[in-house]
């Protein structure tokens, strides 16, 4: 996550895009964190030439997978993606040929294609295109604002915590930072793991917010953590085979 291991609804994120026509190459892109699975496949049709019915995608952090983001139904704010992550779509890419240059529409072409996701959006009301569904979107986000608000305020510094995100394994720690972090919209819980499952030392962009060892630090939306009573596993060596 820019890389941090964020799962959180804010407004944008700003991603690189690869294919695996020429995974050498990638490029930058923003995205609102809301946007559903499908309506990504729809914006990454003209910059890839892939089809958004075939398109399958990769979260990448580094050169670590994270996760497929393989719910067409889901935001993009379900999945751990932050700035600086990369997406990785697998296609046939058809209407490529070797040595041809990237295929790219324009969106005024893209616009004037009838076969296009966004005209079948537009033409049977849905994603982006249906009032209702945006306005349910947006009492959604504002809803768990409140929630991560009130989880924020109730939770002490040093408490224990279990993290649970899309694609990781569940994780125990300990609370050390409550907050907004710089350049980074939305709240995050600052955690120390027991184990080393984490993405960096307490810091992000050089910036320190809480003090542990590299990889046992990461920043996680509210509504990943649930804090209580999770006491450290103890691990022996007679467990190991």
């Amino acid at each position: 996550m820019a890389s941090i291991g964020i799962n959180v609804a804010s407004e944008t994120v700003t991603i690189n895009v690869s294919n695996s026509h020429n995974d050498a190459v990638s490029f930058e892109q923003k995205y609102s964190r809301s946007l559903k699975i499908y309506e990504l496949k729809h914006k990454l049709e003209p910059i890839t030439g892939g089809s958004a019915g075939t398109m399958k995608l990769e979260l990448y952090s580094g050169a670590r997978l994270l996760c497929k983001l393989d719910d067409d139904n889901l935001p993009l704010l379900s999945y751990p993606i932050d700035d600086g992550m990369r997406i990785h779509v697998i296609d046939n890419f058809q209407l490529f040929q070797e040595n041809v240059p990237k295929f790219e529409l324009s969106q005024e072409e893209y616009d004037k294609k009838a076969d296009s996701l966004r005209s079948f959006l537009k033409k049977n009301n849905l994603g982006k295109y249906n009032e209702e569904e945006m306005a349910k979107l947006e009492e959604d986000r504002k809803r768990q604002e409140d929630e991560d608000r009130k989880k924020l305020e109730a939770t002490t510094i040093g408490a224990r915590c279990r993290v649970t995100t899309k694609g990781q394994p569940t994780r125990l720690g300990t609370i050390l930072y409550k907050g907004s972090l710089e350049n980074k919209p939305g709240t995050f819980f600052g955690v120390r793991f027991d184990e080393p499952l984490g993405v960096n030392d307490g810091s992000v962009n050089g910036k320190r917010y809480f003090e542990c060892d590299p990889k046992y630090g990461s920043f996680v939306a509210p509504k990943a953590v649930e804090v209580g009573d999770f006491p450290p596993e103890e691990f022996s060596l007679d467990d190991e085979l």
